[in-house]
């Protein structure tokens, strides 16, 4: 699980620091930008500037320069540096002592009072690092009293030292970190976190700091590391919540730092280093005699008791480039998903889509294809750099190259699967499905030929049932390498008996813009010349392909073999044309002057242009009812013809002319009127030219059809007024009753026709002419139902004239009591006529209650044509 993170360097080697003197031992550090200060044992401060030196090879290596040492004149070793840099101060501890010296000079800060700036008795201190205050000229500091169980806040200015707050505890502290209001305390027995501004504490866990260092370490944000029990080390938030789970490292641990994503320890001999992400030990360094590890500003600096060392971390990058090299995928991503932070957006995005793109590149080696997959899609995969591991699988025109550097260690799919043909398949199958799914997404865009080619070429070889699905639907494939790749697989496949896909290599001239080759390829299969029954109806097919061809001379082209084949199909090319699509060479005229050979397909395209679009023009009805007409007469003729199919042909025919009202009457009339065995039609067409007595005639009197009399009448009187109506049916009953010689049966039809329409007739005419020796008996049906519709009439009239009679007794009413009401003239008030006032009370009242002078009133009768109705009123003001 080992990974190299970090290197160890040196920063400030023995002699630099001490010379010749073996006693002098490093207590502290601090490390502001460049300048480094050490606190020594023999109470002197060293100022040294850091400069940081990359090789050529991108190695780092630090050289420093000493700039001052400074005596603080006291006899104990300096405990603790921090650095105020916006104030240019160094707040020290030595000697229980908390002062200020210049961070340039290294002389101690007087005060504005003058005298020093000194806290006594303090056994440790902080500074908040994110301060609560808002003053960028002022450094908030918490210390530990060694006389009293408390931690005192202080605000530090640049010559002065200002205690703000005292909060108590129940312990003695013995280490501590602040965040904001947060203080993070060690006391004797246990850890616990304490709210300074409002007093709420929470218990963290039990520690005994006698039996080892307490450690307590701002990580980040109200956010703190500590050393727990066993060997742990333990995060713990404000609210004393751990969000992370704890690291283990050793139970002689004497210091610990944080560089995200990475826990870094110390111990008398080792340097640990431990991820956050997933708590594993990543690398381990020696380092004897190691008692400092402090971070600063994301720099780790440890120092032993005689130099000081830098622990360099090793690029991100270089860090999951490794852990891919070793295979170590899961590591890798969790290692760049933890870095987001540390590194800019633009450039995280380009290394994560780069990181899971190799990734996804070794779970495909691994044959981890559903891995593999989610990676590639996540990491926005150029597909074609798949597509390139499998041989010629790219078309010959592509211009891709693979990424460098390269993203996987395999020259192609041989190359990974040494030799075994189930991996090759399992490979082929998984990218079959992987660029089914992305060639409709955006991760195509730019290189759909490309893939596209690539599943024709895979869908050929393995016969896939797809290949068809590909084609019929709008693919990119390349004709240059598609076509030779099916005909090298039609071969091979025929030669096991398997169909060839002549009809696939149709739909791929197709989407390549060539539909002249296609429909070739297409024809010479229903011809026979070619065998292919991928499709068994593939004339269908071409078909519905020419309705909607945009290219018209292929559709004449064409249109007539079509014809040739099936004219009942083949006219379907025009039938099914959509509108939307260029008619100026394909009008209905042209049409049916070139189908005009073709009978069937003709009276096809007529019934679908008058039946179904319902076109409203004289010669395709006209055209169509003779269509229809020469059927019959042909059927007639035919001695041998088919007694239903001639009985279909007349009822079609009949149909016709009783619906549609273009078509030329007389001119059919004229080419049926000497075939007796078309009376029927002839009493239709003398109907739509209302010469309904010669129809009457010819149905009773010739056909002797007293129904089709009958259902003529209902068909000839729709949608007319009942007189029109009556009118007809006492026609009918004439021809029934009257003329010579006399109809057979005659008088049961107009029986029954009474008897089924009583409510049509006049029963007074009818009573008229009816013979005297009909019974009541046999009309009785008829009787009703004229008593009935003259009741039903009488009623109807009485309640039109009620409803006119109350209606005017509503008038009537409203206009007395517009009489009731009083007209006020005076004066004052003017004629509305002649606007003059009212000089007598003598006055005109116009509807509306307005009055008026009555001569004014009798010049506007004199005048107008219409009459006014007005009501004299005579009224006393």
């Amino acid at each position: 699980m080992s990974v190299k993170a970090f290197e160890l360097v040196p920063a400030v080697e023995r002699d630099l620091l001490m010379g010749d003197k073996a006693r002098i031992n490093i207590e502290c550090i601090e490390c502001c930008g460049k300048h480094l200060y050490v606190g020594t044992n023999d109470c002197f401060i060293h100022h040294f500037l850091l400069d940081e030196v990359a090789s050529p090879m991108g190695k780092l290596s630090y050289t420093a320069q000493k700039l001052l040492n400074k005596y603080l004149g006291l006899k104990k070793p300096v405990a603790e540096l921090r650095a105020a840099s916006a104030l240019e101060r160094l707040i020290v501890l030595c000697d229980g002592m908390v002062f200020l010296v210049d961070m340039v000079t290294l002389e101690s800060v007087p005060s504005a009072a003058g005298g020093g700036v000194k806290i006594r008795g303090v056994i440790a201190f902080c500074v908040n690092e994110n301060p609560v205050n808002g003053d960028p000229f002022c450094v908030e500091m918490a210390i530990l009293s060694s006389k009293r169980r408390t931690v005192q806040i202080y605000m530090v200015h640049k010559d002065r030292v200002q205690l703000v707050k005292e909060v108590s505890t129940p312990e003695q502290p013995c280490a501590l970190s602040l965040d904001g209001y947060f203080l993070c305390l060690a006391l004797t027995t246990q850890y616990m976190i304490l709210n300074y501004n409002t007093g709420a504490s929470q218990d963290l866990f039990p520690y005994n700091s006698e039996e080892r260092r307490p450690i307590v370490k701002r990580i980040s944000r109200e956010e703190f590391l500590l050393a727990a029990p066993g060997g742990l080390g333990m995060f713990a938030n404000a609210e004393g919540v751990s969000q992370r789970a704890p690291v283990s490292w050793s139970e002689s641990v004497i210091a610990a730092a944080v560089s995200f994503p990475y826990v870094v320890a110390l111990d008398e001999n080792f340097i640990t280093i431990h991820s956050m992400l997933d708590q594993q030990l990543k690398q381990t360094l020696s380092f004897r005699d190691g008692h400092i590890l402090q971070d600063f500003e994301g720099k780790v600096i440890l120092a032993s008791t005689k130099a000081v060392y830098v622990l360099v971390p090793l690029p991100l990058e270089r860090q999951i480039q490794d852990l891919l090299a070793s295979h170590r995928v899961e590591e890798a991503l969790i290692l760049m998903e933890g870095a987001q932070r540390n590194i800019p957006k633009d450039k995280f995005q380009v290394l994560h889509r780069r990181i899971l793109q190799r990734a996804g590149f070794i779970q495909f080696g691994k044959l981890q294809f559903q891995e593999a997959k989610e990676h590639f899609r996540k990491g926005e995969l150029d597909v074609r750099e798949l597509i390139s591991l499998y041989p010629l699988l790219l078309p010959a025109s592509s211009s891709f190259t693979r990424f460098h550097p390269p993203l996987h260690e395999f020259a192609d799919l041989n190359h990974l699967a040494q030799g075994d043909q189930e991996k090759v398949l399992q490979c082929k199958r998984f990218l079959i499905s992987y660029l089914k799914e992305v060639r409709s997404t955006e991760v195509v865009n730019g290189c759909r030929e490309d893939v596209d080619t690539a599943l024709l070429k895979l869908y050929a070889e393995q016969d896939h049932d797809s290949l068809l699905d590909l084609l019929a639907s709008e693919n990119a494939c390349v004709l240059a390498d598609s076509v030779p790749c099916l005909e090298k697989y039609h071969k091979c496949l025929y030669k096991i008996f398997f169909p060839i896909l002549y009809f696939a290599l149709g739909l791929l001239y197709h989407y390549n813009g060539q539909d002249s080759a296609a429909l070739q390829v297409w024809t010479r299969v229903v011809n026979g010349d070619l065998q292919d029954s991928t499709r068994s109806d593939l004339f269908d097919y071409i078909v519905d392909f020419l309705c909607c061809c945009s290219n018209l001379d292929l559709v004449w082209k064409y249109a007539d073999w079509a014809l040739q084949k099936d004219s009942t199909k083949g006219v379907h090319i025009f039938i099914r044309r959509p509108l939307s699509t260029n008619q100026s060479e394909l009008n209905p005229d042209k049409v049916i002057s070139y189908l005009g050979k073709n009978k069937q397909a003709l009276l096809l395209y007529l019934e679908h242009l008058v039946l179904e679009k319902k076109i409203q023009k004289e010669k395709f009805h006209t055209h169509l009812a003779v269509l229809y007409l020469e059927r019959v007469l042909s059927l007639l003729s035919d001695s041998s013809a088919d007694a239903e199919a001639l009985t279909k042909a007349r009822e079609r025919l009949q149909a016709f002319l009783r619906e549609s009202n273009m078509y030329r009457v007389q001119f059919l009339l004229g080419k049926i009127e000497d075939c007796e065995q078309l009376l029927l039609e002839r009493a239709t067409l003398h109907g739509k030219l209302e010469e309904h007595d010669r129809a009457l005639h010819i149905l009773v009197h010739k056909l002797r059809d007293f129904p089709s009399a009958e259902a003529f009448c209902v068909w000839a009187s729709s949608g007319r007024d009942p007189a029109y109506r009556q009118r007809l049916f006492h026609l009918l009953l004439e021809e029934y009753l009257g003329g010579e010689p006399r109809v057979g049966g005659g008088e049961m039809a107009a029986v029954d026709v009474l008897n089924r329409h009583g409510e049509v007739f006049d029963a007074v005419r009818v009573l008229r002419v009816l013979p005297e020796s009909w019974s009541l008996q046999l009309l009785r049906p008829f009787l009703n139902r004229a008593i009935r519709a003259s009741m039903h009439a009488r009623h109807t009239s009485q309640i039109a004239v009620g409803l006119a009679h109350s209606e005017n007794v509503q008038l009537l009413h409203d206009r007395l009591k517009e009489r009731k009401k009083p007209i006020f003239v005076s004066e004052k008030k003017g004629c509305h006529l002649c606007h003059n006032t009212f000089k007598e009370p003598d006055v005109v009242c116009l509807p509306g209650g307005v009055p008026v002078h009555t001569h004014c009133v009798a010049q506007r009768i004199k005048d107008s044509p219409t009459k006014r109705h007005l009501t004299n009123s005579s009224n006393h003001t």
